[in-house]
């Protein structure tokens, strides 16, 4: 039970952060190139298809071969098995994948359609490949003896990449999206190895201060003509805290060697949002921003139940 627990992060959790910060990083880098840049072409343009298809194939590649080089060699290789991790971290880690794969399907698919190829294609090609990384990294894990192929992985991330291709297939658009929060918590102090010894590490790797979101863009539901702002979201939002190990906690004891005992459990949030890619602008430049990072939730007055009472944040980040 406590084989995984004592293990570090687990190289996907940090891969799919990292892809994200990619894709964000180069979408605002494209905000000092000409306003043109910007809009997506009416006809398959080759001029951005292939460099685009290029620096795909190099991302990918490259972070595959890192991740055999840089991880998964210091750990012994087994023969491929799978392992059951859903207990672990009162299923935010879940939460993790389906998110990530998500995000890559909606980036990725923008991306597409941004070099010419139709809404469908694009759709299509955005969502397979979120799913061949994520499960590229399943595969990986199968082979590795510090940890498995996890079932209940690929479950989330076909969630998560369901959720951005059925929606586009169906709607035409994102009628609800996945989003994510981080504010510091207390517990990374006592378990730095696991939880993160400084803020960017702690942003990644500790459950305790992320929060999971699902937002609803309101007038999306309503009928055509509501009064309701299009960017308006209702969102619903699912935490835990108390966590300092996977499965359960190991025993943390203070700097006075005080034992510390914290209580595991869940939180469940609701708030209202902005859904950055519905304002209207005209600003090419700034859709791009606003695209790289919809996946961050806009912080808001929020309610929170969990320890069978309501708290109420002025806002919740």
């Amino acid at each position: 039970m406590w084989r995984k627990i004592k293990k570090k992060l687990k190289p996907d959790n940090l891969l799919r952060k990292i892809l994200v910060t990619c894709c964000l990083s180069a979408t605002l880098c494209c905000t000092l190139t000409a306003q043109s840049f910007f809009s997506p072409a009416t006809t398959l343009n080759n001029n951005r298809l292939v460099p685009l298809l290029a620096a795909e194939g190099s991302l990918y590649a490259g972070s595959m071969v890192g991740l055999n080089l840089l991880w998964y060699k210091n750990y012994a290789h087994s023969p491929f098995h799978l392992f059951n991790d859903n207990k672990e971290w009162l299923q935010m880690d879940k939460l993790g994948h389906a998110l990530t794969a998500y995000t890559i399907g909606r980036i990725t698919s923008a991306l597409y359609r941004w070099s010419g190829i139709d809404h469908s294609r694009s759709t299509y090609y955005g969502s397979a490949l979120a799913m061949a990384y994520q499960t590229n990294i399943e595969i990986f894990d199968g082979f590795s003896s510090a940890w498995g192929f996890s079932i209940g992985d690929m479950i989330a991330n076909t969630a998560g990449a369901s959720l951005y291709g059925l929606q586009e297939g169906g709607w035409g658009e994102q009628r609800v999206s996945m989003k994510i929060s981080f504010h510091p918590s207390m517990y990374a102090q006592y378990r730095p190895d696991e939880l993160g010894t400084n803020a960017l590490e702690r942003s990644i790797k500790d459950y305790n201060g992320q929060t999971y979101w699902v937002a609803i863009a309101i007038a999306s539901f309503l009928p055509k003509g509501n009064k309701v702002p299009q960017w308006l979201c209702l969102d619903f939002g699912y935490g835990a805290e108390g966590m300092v190990g996977g499965t359960k906690n190991p025993p943390i004891y203070n700097s006075n060697g005080d034992e510390l005992f914290f209580d595991r459990y869940r939180q469940y949030y609701c708030s209202l949002d902005i859904d950055l890619t519905r304002i209207p602008t005209n600003s090419g430049a700034l859709k791009a921003v606003f695209g790289a990072v919809s996946f961050i939730k806009v912080p808001m007055p929020t309610v929170e139940f969990s320890q069978k009472k309501f708290k109420f944040h002025l806002l919740y980040f």
